[in-house]
């Protein structure tokens, strides 16, 4: 089956004014977030099991709308090697392939968010990789997500680069691709940039201008700090498709909104988490996200859209129409 993923890459470059959007699903926040990780339904107190959110993967990869979907390795293995969902489908299986300590925020009790984001990669290589010999292979992928956070710190920056240096010279022996998501830096203070979406840009640019064509991701992930930004890193090379992270909860206006405008100054990717994982109903959530990212319908029309179909499905949401269509996400991507 061919990959809608290859498909888009090889016509934005070949024609950058060509209007496709890749739209990717985050579903490795059992990386990240523990035993909340899965989410909850509306009006349970309890958090779904991880089967439960396993459940919810297969009725997306079997809906076909995202191009992506981003797992642990250990819940791509059972989707992907052991189910075979990605065999016949146009979706692309990634897993999270490292797991630095700013996103390790499992428990309330966590502090490491609040130190500089240091090193760290639990996936290996040689257990995610696609192999050519079908019967020996693990998890089936050749694609994952590498993120890095840079703090103007010169000692964790370098330990930073000099782990994703490392990680890139194998993932290129292997045939391993990748993704690059740069967050924000995580922590305040003497060192924060004044301005942090130039200082992430600048850092973005200057880090691959040493990365030949082999070892480069094959897109970029980062927070949509606004027009000016967007559109100064998107122009400044052609072989640089840049994409954004979808950032918290929000409502559904922030997240067609966001998409929308994203696009609109230069983004090609949108990869959502938690703004999936926590709609009312993901499918009819995804179903308006690729809409929107496919210039068939505006942002304030697919909020409308969305209450709609809940409606028919009787679902309560999770605001009212009026308060939906509100924003209140944007800045929070800072």
């Amino acid at each position: 089956m061919q990959k809608s993923l290859d498909v888009k890459i090889k016509r934005i470059f070949a024609d950058q004014n060509c209007r496709d959007f890749i739209l990717a699903d985050a579903k490795d926040a059992d990386m990240a977030f523990g035993l909340a990780a899965p989410g909850k339904n509306a009006g349970e107190t309890s958090y779904r099991t991880l089967d439960q959110y396993r459940e919810q993967i297969r009725l997306i990869i079997e809906q076909g709308l995202v191009d992506i979907v981003l797992m642990s390795a250990s819940t791509s293995e059972i989707l992907t090697v052991e189910e075979h969902r990605f065999d016949n489908s146009p979706i692309t299986p990634a897993i999270r392939a490292n797991d630095t300590t700013d996103i390790w925020l499992a428990g309330a009790e966590g502090v490491y968010g609040q130190e500089p984001s240091r090193c760290f990669r639990t996936a290996t290589l040689d257990d995610t990789r696609l192999r050519n010999d079908i019967s020996c292979r693990r998890n089936g992928t050749d694609l994952g997500l590498y993120s890095i956070t840079f703090n103007n710190i010169v000692e964790y920056d370098r330990e930073a680069l000099t782990a994703y240096k490392e990680f890139r010279q194998e993932a290129e022996l292997k045939g391993f691709r990748h993704f690059l998501e740069v967050f924000s830096p995580n922590i305040a203070g003497l060192n924060c940039p004044k301005d942090i979406p130039a200082f992430v840009n600048n850092h973005i640019v200057r880090t691959l201008a040493g990365v030949t064509s082999k070892e480069r991701p094959v897109f970029l992930k980062i927070p949509y700090y606004g027009p000016a930004a967007m559109e100064a890193l998107a122009r400044y090379d052609s072989r640089l498709i840049v994409g954004i992270l979808g950032g918290s909860e929000g409502t559904a206006f922030d997240a067609f909104q966001m998409l929308a405008d994203a696009k609109k100054y230069g983004a090609r990717v949108a990869l959502y988490g938690r703004k999936i994982n926590h709609s009312e109903h993901q499918l009819t959530f995804i179903k308006y996200l690729r809409l929107v990212a496919d210039d068939d319908i505006y942002p304030q029309e697919a909020v409308y859209a969305y209450h709609s179909e809940l409606t028919k499905l009787r679902i309560k949401p999770h605001r009212t129409l009026d308060d939906d269509l509100c924003r209140s996400e944007f800045k929070s991507n800072y």
